[in-house]
């Protein structure tokens, strides 16, 4: 039997921003056997559904944008697809979308490069500056330094290069970030350092982040690099 890759794109909200990506991987594991949809296995000895994700999401951000890349055996159509899993989904998780990806393809983690996200800050714990005004000045530096600590060492880096929009919105602002394997930026730095540029001090419990969409190596959303199943 010959297999398919197909790649689901799925939001996450709610509570459900409390479960981490361990856990979310457990969840879909027993949706999908629940559902009845014919998900591979690998060989060997512990064989596990054949599932990727495509760039982890942090416990308690939303998304709107996540990804993840199955193997299947009988397929049905995409809308089909969809309804099956999403019988399955609790509150705050839905399926919205399911694609055939060409054979040749790339799993969706080796290829994501960026993120939209959307910050809004929780009632009244606005920031007490002008923030487009603040936001332009940050940008306007022609590099800005950060130092990464590990268990091993520091590392300081231009973090602006990974900076690819940043701009205010009406409760907020909107930020497009290098994002996956090879440069990784979390919205919530970018807002540390531009309160660090001000002056203050950040609150990371100020603000909700929501992903809004995840991008490949060309700027195509993930989803687009594969075709509606009929």
């Amino acid at each position: 039997m010959s297999a398919l890759k197909v790649r689901i794109k799925f939001a996450k909200e709610g509570i459900m921003r409390f479960i981490g990506h361990l856990d979310m991987m457990r969840y879909f594991q027993k949706a999908f056997r629940r559902s009845g949809i014919d998900i591979q296995y690998s060989q060997g000895y512990s064989p596990h559904q054949l599932i990727s994700f495509a760039a982890p999401l942090g416990v308690g951000l939303t998304s709107t944008g996540e990804y993840m890349d199955i193997v299947m055996g009988e397929c049905p159509s995409s809308d089909e697809l969809v309804r099956r899993i999403n019988e399955q989904m609790v509150d705050g998780v839905r399926i919205l979308s399911a694609v055939a990806l060409p054979d040749d393809s790339k799993n969706a983690m080796s290829i994501v490069t960026t993120a939209d996200y959307r910050l809004t800050f929780r009632e009244n714990m606005a920031p007490d500056f002008e923030l487009a005004s603040a936001i332009g000045r940050f940008m306007a530096q022609n590099e800005i330094m950060v130092t990464k600590k590990t268990k091993k060492s520091e590392k300081t880096m231009d973090i602006k290069p990974m900076i690819h929009a940043f701009y205010a919105e009406e409760q907020g602002c909107f930020m497009n970030v290098a994002t996956g394997s090879t440069q990784n930026l979390k919205p919530e730095q970018v807002m540390a350092e531009l309160y660090r540029f001000m002056d203050r001090e950040f609150d990371p419990f100020a603000i909700y982040i929501h992903r809004l969409e995840t991008y490949g190596t060309d700027m195509k959303t993930l989803e687009n690099y594969g075709g509606r199943i009929e």
